[in-house]
């Protein structure tokens, strides 16, 4: 029985030392300059979250918040042995309201809080996009083309080489008929390429279209400007943070893309494919 008692109280000391020990080490860190800092300016890197605006049937998508972890930044800089703002770890808060969540609703614009802008390039089976591709490479911009199921069926390789260097591809089925069986084929394939995460179809006011391109997991964009004739009057006419712009692929737009895109940087706004200009982070 003695040396019961005696287990006991040893286990009794070695517990109470560990937590002497542990509130020790707790009193130490609260009172060590590098976390004094941490604490003194977390609260200036605090960014809130931007909710997502739902109207209708229609998103805006929102931004996540963020906020400093105190004690993994406490972690990384007491290795260093120094406070360094750069070293600061996050917590990210997301929206309430996703666009993952809400695959059933059009996409009408980036968050304004965004100075960015996105442009789509509407290919059909007569488009050409060499030139277009041409002014956005030598801007070294990144845009969409929402290619049509013809377009898509001679121009895998180009399809390929779009996603590659960092354009959207977008999903226009065949005349905008998202019921052909061969849209599911043409979003597998763009799918599987690999390096863009996300799919898109185009607005359709249907909701037999909607609904399948829900079902595939696509986002579903409806620009806040769609143009087909003086294309610089009208973005001059429409431009604000966030805009999804489309156009039709004809002269009017090769001659005057250069002058677009130096405008729109003139306006210190960036040009983004999709998937940057949707990122909810």
């Amino acid at each position: 029985m003695k040396k019961f008692f005696e287990y006991i109280g040893l286990l009794t000391l070695i517990g109470f030392s560990f937590f002497y020990t542990e509130r020790t080490t707790s009193v130490v860190k609260e009172l060590d300059d590098i976390m004094i800092k941490i604490k003194a300016e977390a609260p200036n890197y605090y960014k809130k979250v931007e909710e997502a605006i739902i109207k209708d049937n229609t998103i805006i998508p929102g931004i996540s918040g963020r906020e400093v972890d105190i004690n993994s930044s406490y972690s990384k800089m007491r290795k260093l042995g120094v406070f360094n703002d750069g070293y600061f770890k996050y917590k990210y808060i997301k929206p309430k309201q996703l666009l993952k969540n809400n695959l059933d609703k059009y996409i009408i614009g980036g968050n304004d809080n965004k100075k960015e802008v996105s442009l789509i390039f509407l290919v059909d089976q007569r488009s050409d996009i060499k030139q277009i591709l041409d002014i956005l490479n030598n801007n070294k911009i990144y845009g969409n083309f929402f290619v049509d199921g013809n377009w898509f069926e001679n121009n895998n390789d180009k399809v390929i080489n779009l996603i590659n260097n960092n354009h959207n591809v977008g999903n226009l089925s065949y005349n905008l008929d998202y019921q052909n069986s061969s849209f599911v084929w043409m979003d597998t394939i763009i799918k599987k390429i690999g390096k863009q995460n996300i799919s898109f179809c185009y607005k359709n006011e249907n909701s037999r279209n909607l609904e399948n391109c829900t079902l595939q997991k696509d986002y579903i964009i409806k620009p806040t400007v769609e143009i087909e004739n003086y294309p610089l009057i009208n973005v001059k006419n429409n431009l604000k943070n966030g805009i999804i712009i489309s156009f039709k692929i004809n002269d009017s737009l090769i001659k005057e893309l250069d002058l677009i895109i130096n405008y729109i940087k003139s306006r210190d706004l960036n040009i983004v494919n999709l998937e940057t200009l949707l990122n909810e982070y």
